[in-house]
């Protein structure tokens, strides 16, 4: 690690508890430089003297440096495979607690929020939950409205019941399906995780961690699924060694807790 990317990190986490040693650094270290130098910095330790005066700069920094790329359906054969062959073995229904992590702006957690509408599947306290590392990101989810490329792999049956077409040509999610979904800020590397629950989804997050922190996220995963809930993660983030943490492989790219 180079004495100005080891600088940043320092003050990373002294201003925002994010700490970027358990994010791989390649990429890590190539987007933030990136993003500094768009900013008008000649170096890391430059831009990392910056954030330490001014924060809408440290805002920004948080914005870019997680990844903020989604939509609804997201890989549409995953949704359909929870419908019809994960959902089907989870061994309560009657009321679910689901956890979204990483949801970005939103579009996943409302997709689950739709499914499981269409199925008829209650949730425990009428509430899904739905966490991102960015502030930004989850307020903006909660305002609920989106342009459509975002729907694109939505389909139309499901857009016609769950969206509304607004006069400027984007979409809001209707109140329905927006008042079951509670979004907060959490830092999957440090803060408390949600506690007995029956579907986790984190998708296409794990793979920007280093191997050591996936590991102990996948284990604190396991320790917030009750015995029986499932863990859906992408498609580039399987476990080779589910069974470590007390998993089984049911689907691919999904997970049960066994023990």
């Amino acid at each position: 690690m180079n004495d100005d990317y080891q600088f940043f990190v320092k003050q990373v986490h002294t201003l925002t508890g994010v700490n970027l040693r358990l994010y791989k650094q390649p990429q890590m270290e190539r987007r933030l430089a990136a993003l500094g130098e768009r900013s008008g910095y000649a170096n890391l330790r430059a831009y990392a003297e910056a954030l330490c005066s001014n924060p809408w700069l440290v805002e920004e920094c948080l914005d870019r440096m997680t990844i903020n790329v989604s939509s609804f359906y997201r890989n549409y054969a995953r949704w359909e495979q929870l419908k019809t062959r994960v959902l089907p073995k989870l061994p309560n229904t009657s009321a679910l607690k689901v956890w979204s992590a990483a949801c970005s702006s939103g579009e996943e957690p409302y997709t689950l929020a739709m499914v499981l509408d269409e199925m008829g599947i209650p949730l425990k306290e009428g509430k899904l939950f739905a966490t991102d590392l960015d502030a930004s990101m989850t307020e903006r989810a909660e305002q609920a409205i989106y342009d459509e490329r975002a729907l694109k792999e939505m389909p139309a049956s499901v857009r016609r019941v769950y969206m509304d077409r607004r006069g400027d040509g984007s979409y809001k999610v209707i109140p329905s399906i927006r008042s079951r979904v509670l979004f907060k800020r959490l830092n999957l590397l440090s803060d408390p995780y949600p506690r007995e629950c029956d579907l986790i989804v984190c998708r296409n997050v794990l793979i920007y961690f280093t191997e050591e922190a996936k590991q102990d996220i996948y284990k604190r995963f396991a320790r917030s699924l009750a015995v029986g809930g499932v863990l859906f993660v992408g498609s580039t983030e399987q476990m080779f060694r589910p069974e470590q943490h007390g998993f089984q492989s049911i689907e691919p790219f999904f997970y049960q807790k066994v023990v």
